[in-house]
């Protein structure tokens, strides 16, 4: 079955083709999020979140054939209020803490503290646009409707992006 079809019959109330839309995305989900939030649980919270919104929310999608730009939307939304508590929980928290915190954070399969790294070191703009792009596969003018930004813009913040990524891994 078609993802469009698919789509069709989630709004029509089947719980079962949610579902699975749901598991062909589930782990490019979490690993989309996980890399924007740099934590397992925060990135398992954010795509619980997405997921229920997109269960009822799912009868709003205008176009099944655009149903995974209108899923990372819900996402990088997710993320983002994620991100925001981040923020403000970092600023309760003595540095001591937060150092034994992450350094006993376990990391999932696949990924490598450089890749990591090198992208903690873009602005949370930038690393959405490369975790989009190169995790989740949507190309620049998916990207933007996502983000809000022209796909001319996207491609070029992409490419700035992935040059210093590279400098970095380099």
């Amino acid at each position: 079955m078609t993802q469009k079809e698919l789509v069709k019959l989630a709004q029509q109330g089947n719980h079962d083709a949610f579902c699975a839309l749901y598991d062909e995305r589930k782990t490019a989900l979490f690993r989309y999020a996980y890399y924007r939030l740099g934590s397992v649980e925060d990135a398992q919270d954010a795509v619980s979140d997405t997921v229920l919104s997109a269960f009822l929310q799912i009868k709003e999608v205008r176009n099944p054939s655009a149903f995974n730009v209108w899923l990372y939307k819900i996402l990088s939304a997710s993320c983002n209020k994620y991100i925001k508590n981040q923020v403000d929980s970092r600023q309760n928290v003595d540095i001591e803490t937060l150092v034994n915190i992450t350094s006993n954070e376990k990391i999932p399969d696949g990924t490598t503290t450089d890749l990591i790294h090198a992208l903690d070191t873009l602005s949370d703009s930038d690393r959405q646009i490369v975790l989009l792009s190169a995790v989740s596969g949507f190309n620049s003018k998916e990207i933007a409707k996502i983000t809000g930004l022209t796909s001319t813009a996207v491609r070029s913040r992409l490419s700035r992006a992935l040059s210093k990524m590279r400098s970095i891994l380099e």
